[in-house]
């Protein structure tokens, strides 16, 4: 789960990681009382959506008066901003966040993250900050730090200490050595994915302070932390994919015409791959699970449905603990209940493949029967083709 930048910095005061006094502000006069509130400017107004590379789209402005800020926050809501993460669709930006500015003297990138290679969470630095960090690992590899943090012991002082005199802040260790470990905090005890800093500023007066937050959350943890759950945005949010999470569904969507039903991550990813494989592109990632009801795989069926790029889909299933029939059952259910008018190729394996087989050929509607997934895939891009 991801939150806004004036959450997850909200977050970071209650860990004690340092952050630039500001206020979220949905309306321009509320924008121009919080400046107001913050004193003599310059002040910083920042559109809130849930997509990196803001101020490549224009939505981090510099004001220099509680006016401006005001006005500047009256064009910036209910906009449009397209940014290289929004792709050209965009997000409208429904929240700014107003804030002091800063005297920057340095930018710095700081984050804590897993290393699936390593089964460890990694606190991952470099002097090189404000920019994109993915750009950095292709150039300068050598400028980025890390440093694992043991699953047992957690992160020593030393080893913060250390990161801190490798980003050249020997004048600030004492506050970096601080920051780091209230970092390293955050990103336990609210079961975090990602907690990322970037920048973290070194201001002209030698203060450390987090510019920019990013907190993304494990799903499966959110049980433990209701207060973070009620952060969730779905104004944010893909709505058809904000639908099938109510029903307990994993459901991605992509820009392709072939729609996918799988049950099973792992088979998900395969699917998606072979179509491309066959010449075609996936409209979504939407993985039923091991042990879906025909309920949930009529309603799986119905959403795929409901994006109007799908030309074409493909059911393909290994029944292991969901069984053939109950797929079967629950797909021929939603085919009759939506009218699909899409062609649908269906795959199916293992456990009471047979009978479900034959609840497709008794339904009466028409599905085509692959015979293994390449098959499968081809015949779905040529339907999906011939559909267009």
């Amino acid at each position: 789960m991801k939150i806004h930048e004036y959450q997850a910095k909200s977050i970071f005061r209650r860990f004690n990681v340092p952050v630039p006094k500001g206020e979220v502000c949905f309306s321009a006069k509320e924008a121009a009382e919080v400046a107001s509130r913050l004193g003599a400017g310059p002040y910083v107004v920042k559109a809130q959506i849930h997509a990196g590379g803001r101020g490549k789209g224009g939505g981090i402005k510099l004001a220099r008066s509680v006016g401006e800020v005001e006005s500047i926050a009256g064009q910036m809501l209910e906009m449009t901003l397209r940014t290289p993460q929004t792709g050209p669709e965009g997000r409208r930006v429904r929240r700014v966040l107003v804030e002091e500015g800063l005297d920057i003297a340095r930018e710095i990138y700081l984050a804590v993250v897993l290393d699936r290679s390593q089964g460890l969470p990694v606190v991952m630095a470099s002097s090189e900050g404000g920019v994109d960090i993915e750009e950095v690992a292709r150039s300068a590899p050598e400028k980025i730090l890390r440093v694992p943090v043991h699953a047992g012991f957690g992160l020593q002082p030393f080893q913060a200490r250390k990161l801190a005199y490798g980003l050249g802040l020997e004048a600030q260790a004492d506050k970096a050595t601080q920051l780091i470990g209230s970092l390293v905090r955050t990103y336990h005890e609210t079961d975090a994915s990602l907690a990322e800093i970037n920048p973290l500023v070194v201001t002209r007066q030698g203060d450390l302070l987090a510019l920019d937050a990013k907190v993304n959350f494990d799903d499966n943890a959110l049980y433990r932390h209701p207060n973070i759950k009620e952060l969730r945005d779905r104004d944010e949010e893909e709505p058809l994919e904000v639908e099938a999470s109510s029903f307990g569904l994993n459901y991605i969507k992509l820009q392709g015409e072939v729609g996918c039903m799988v049950n099973g991550a792992g088979l998900a990813m395969a699917t998606m791959d072979i179509i491309q494989l066959a010449g075609g592109a996936p409209a979504n990632f939407l993985d039923v699970g091991g042990g879906a009801t025909a309920e949930q795989v009529s309603n799986a069926f119905r959403i795929l449905l409901s994006d109007p790029h799908v030309k074409a889909v493909l059911i393909n299933i290994f029944g292991g603990i969901m069984r053939c029939d109950v797929v079967a059952q629950g797909v021929v259910e939603a085919a009759a209940q939506t009218g699909v008018k899409a062609p649908v190729v269906v795959r199916l394996e293992g456990t009471n493949v047979e009978e479900g087989r034959r609840i497709l050929r008794s339904s009466g509607l028409n599905f085509t029967v692959a015979d293994g997934m390449l098959d499968a895939a081809r015949k779905v891009v040529a339907l999906s083709k011939g559909n267009s």
